[in-house]
């Protein structure tokens, strides 16, 4: 089944050269034209994957991002005409998976899409461990499947945060730093902060905790982090 993309963008012609290009790809294409309409067409098609601007009128591309993201992980790629760091840290930090300024190639945003939905696959559901999974205490992911759980609980994961935890658990010992963890949860050359890195290990802790488990990651000062035990307290 071909992926469904939603395509938001105040500008007619940035989405008709959007469109084409997906399109050209294999995908089909929903499209909005505002903020408001971004989270009608959302809420009634379930998309894939959301292209999304950032500089609209009014509710703008980070209000729809933080809308979204209150009940649903789907991955989002912002379109930025700024060419502003603030716009990129800010919009990787409130969930954003990948971005690309304007004016960018149409090969290069497909290729950028496409690089996201290898990674997803299956959408986060139930994990079933499988010949891929990696587990350590109660929290398992399985890499192929793309599925994340805690003591059987399924997981809702960013893109980036999956990443993040299936380097963890690769290489359940080793301590990481920053720059380890941002190779390994954006895959393509984008340039984050610390405190990118930062919020997204914050985020994840917080869909741990909520499931009682205080452990999962532990910060080793001046150097990184590592992981925990991922248990669940008693």
């Amino acid at each position: 089944m071909a992926h469904r993309i939603l395509i938001v963008d105040d500008e007619g012609h940035i989405r008709e050269v959007i469109r084409v290009a997906l399109k050209k790809a294999g995908m089909d294409v929903i499209e909005a034209r505002d903020g408001k309409e971004a989270l009608s067409r959302f809420a009634a098609d379930r998309p894939d994957l959301i292209v999304l601007d950032i500089g609209m009128p009014e509710f703008d591309g980070l209000d729809v991002c933080r809308e979204v993201r209150k009940g649903s992980d789907v991955p989002i790629l912002f379109l930025s005409a700024r060419d502003e760091e603030i716009d990129r840290i800010l919009g990787l930090e409130i969930g954003g998976d990948d971005y690309v300024t304007k004016p960018f190639s149409p090969r290069e945003l497909v290729a950028r899409v496409n690089v996201i939905l290898r990674r997803l696959g299956p959408r986060n559901g139930e994990a079933k461990a499988g010949p891929s999974a990696l587990a350590q205490g109660g929290l398992l992911i399985d890499p192929e499947q793309h599925v994340a759980s805690f003591a059987g609980t399924p997981l809702k994961l960013t893109a980036i945060e999956f990443g993040i935890l299936r380097a963890f658990l690769t290489r359940p010992t080793s301590v990481f730093n920053r720059e380890q963890l941002m190779r390994a949860a954006y895959q393509l050359n984008i340039q984050v902060s610390d405190r990118t890195i930062d919020s997204h290990i914050r985020n994840i802790r917080a869909k741990l905790a909520a499931l009682a488990c205080d452990n999962a990651i532990e910060t080793i000062h001046g150097v990184g982090f590592k992981l925990g035990r991922c248990e669940k307290e008693a």
